[in-house]
């Protein structure tokens, strides 16, 4: 069906039709790119919502990515990041491909629907123009007719009255001839007009306004297409991602699939293991039988009763928790007798870190780290240690066939030129095999050491008998628990660790209370929780009764009647002047 035919009649409703047409397609395109704003700033959110839970460089949550639950994390960040990149294709296709398309479209429609309806115009007001033209021929047509019989029968009248003269029936007779002369060419031009008017507006009704009508229809005809082809556009687009978001999501899934609960607890094991054995029983103390007590050269103060020579006999141990009146938990040099022997024959001691709260990076053989900890980071040093040995060799090699050509063919360069650089890198691979042979040692006294069976006996809570070591080549201090439960070490010049005295105290006495040496200043808040410590508060001021003797506390009172062990790094000590002022950090 043609608009021509049907609605030869509908000018001015055609004209507002398409005039809504070219609005709803303005309004789609609105939609469009509404549309496209929501997927950028989707993306956008997406993008950093990934970025914020990025971790960052030489942070804990690096070092967290050893964990498969946390790589599989990592991996969903960065699907989810790629997922974002979709959606920016979206709106990037949907603004080329749509909003772009629809613009243009609707500006060249406007163009087009302007000249179509001006055509139409111009036929209309030719016609009604036309018609005007006939309408005044027959109008005047109509008047002339109208005057010619007025003028006949005032001649009719005239020639039957007696009364006038022949001259004027003459003139009216000439009068009524004129009149109607004018109506016969009224009625001339009318018919001509009237022919003329047929024709056009045939041709204007059956030719000039169904073409022009046709063209109208055929740009609204495009304009519902192109809509169409812009909806399907507007889910092709969509489609066209959906491959590249569903291996997003299956890239999600499969990290989620590669979560292996038990790989993650074995890390936990790999990355906190120590390597020292658990203690063994606690022996039984019999206070019935006679006891020998010696005082030893290392006791926190003399005791109120002087110490007398007793028998050699079956003695105990210091243990932590603290007796009462808070004794100091030094106890290298008090073991028990029996157990001599079987120290001085076991493996050599592992050197643990004093506590992670004083900071630094430790000596460069690990001998601050758990036995465990201390074999890994070896292990990792000399396999990097290899890694560049190989890389060297690699260079070496490479060179070496530069300068086998530059001898063969001299006019490529001169083979002396690379003997500088291939001294380097010999160089280079002696002081890192150097390098390994230190760190192999090392790796093998830790691993000689990793103890394989519960051949020593500690308590749990605080007893730590100390071991002795053999002869090491390094530096490190003896290791010594701390009330906390942390590892600290005590400061010794000596390489080798002597034997400590059978004989010993084997209880305190009641003692004078000992006399104040200093003040301190509390830096930081502590926790007392193990007998024998004592809690503070941060910025508190408490007199010192006894200084570090090495093992990392500081013996300090509040009052008379409370006192106890803190550690000397949580603390500010101000010493006697007599004794020389002196601070801990």
């Amino acid at each position: 069906m043609s608009w021509g035919t049907e609605l030869w009649d509908q000018f001015d409703n055609l004209e507002k039709h398409t005039h809504w047409g070219i609005e709803f397609v303005e309004r789609y395109t609105k939609f469009v790119k509404e549309r496209s704003e929501i997927e950028v700033n989707y993306a956008k959110q997406i993008r950093n919502l990934s970025k914020k839970y990025q971790p960052k460089k030489n942070s804990k949550e690096e070092e967290e990515n050893k964990y498969s639950s946390c790589r599989a994390f990592l991996t969903t960040l960065n699907e989810l990041n790629d997922y974002a990149g979709q959606h920016e294709v979206i709106a990037e296709n949907l603004t080329s491909q749509i909003i772009s398309e629809l613009t243009r479209f609707v500006q060249d429609l406007k163009a087009e629907r302007k000249s179509h309806f001006h055509d139409g115009r111009k036929a209309q007001q030719h016609i009604e123009n036309s018609w005007k033209q006939l309408e005044m021929s027959k109008r005047r047509f109509e008047r002339d007719c109208k005057e010619a019989d007025r003028a006949q029968q005032y001649f009719e009248k005239m020639d039957a009255d007696i009364n006038v003269t022949k001259a004027d029936v003459e003139k009216a007779r000439q009068q009524a001839q004129l009149r109607h002369q004018m109506a016969e060419d009224s009625k001339n031009e009318y018919t001509s007009c009237l022919q003329k008017f047929n024709q056009e507006q045939n041709e204007h009704y059956y030719t000039l306004i169904p073409h022009i009508f046709q063209k109208i229809q055929d740009m609204e005809e495009r304009r519902i297409e192109k809509v169409g082809e812009s909806m399907k556009m507007f889910a092709e687009i969509d489609r066209q991602v959906l491959p590249i978001v569903g291996k997003c999501l299956d890239g999600m899934t499969k990290s989620a699939e590669s979560v292996e609960p038990k790989l993650d607890s074995n890390q936990v094991i790999e990355s906190y293991k120590s390597g020292f054995e658990p203690p063994g029983d606690v022996e039984f103390e019999d206070y019935s039988q006679p006891m020998k007590r010696t005082a030893s050269e290392n006791s926190l103060s003399n005791s109120r009763g002087e110490g007398k020579d007793k028998p050699s006999g079956k003695s105990k141990p210091k243990l932590w928790p603290f007796i009462k009146k808070n004794k100091s938990p030094k106890q290298h040099k008090e073991l028990l007798s029996h157990r001599l022997n079987e120290f001085m024959t076991s493996k050599p001691k592992m050197h643990c870190f004093r506590s992670l709260k004083r900071g630094g990076s430790g000596p460069e053989d690990c001998s601050h780290l758990p036995p465990e900890q201390r074999r890994k980071k070896l292990q990792a040093k000399v396999d990097d240690l290899n890694k560049e040995i190989q890389k060297e060799v690699d260079q070496r090699e490479a060179l070496t066939k530069m300068k086998d050509v530059y001898l063969k063919n001299p006019q490529m360069g001169d083979p002396n030129s690379v003997d500088p650089r291939l001294s380097e890198i010999s160089h280079n691979i002696e002081r890192l095999k150097l390098e390994v042979q230190k760190f192999d040692a090392w790796l093998a006294e830790v691993e000689g050491r990793l103890p394989l069976r519960n051949d020593q006996s500690k308590r749990q809570s605080g007893l730590y008998d100390t071991q002795n070591n053999a002869p090491v080549n390094n530096n490190c201090a003896q290791d010594r628990e701390s009330p906390d439960g942390s590892y600290t070490e005590e400061q010794n010049s000596e390489t080798q660790i002597k034997a400590p005295s059978t004989e010993f105290d084997d209880e305190f006495d009641e003692e004078d209370p000992l006399p104040i040496i200093g003040t301190c200043k509390v830096l930081y808040p502590f926790e007392g929780q193990n007998e024998g410590t004592m809690s503070v508060a941060e910025g508190e001021m408490l007199y010192v009764i006894e200084e570090d003797k090495g093992d990392g506390w500081t013996r300090v009172r509040r009052s008379e009647e409370e006192e106890g062990y803190v550690p000397t790094s949580y603390v500010e000590v101000f010493l006697e002047i007599t004794k020389g002022a002196m601070t801990y950090i």
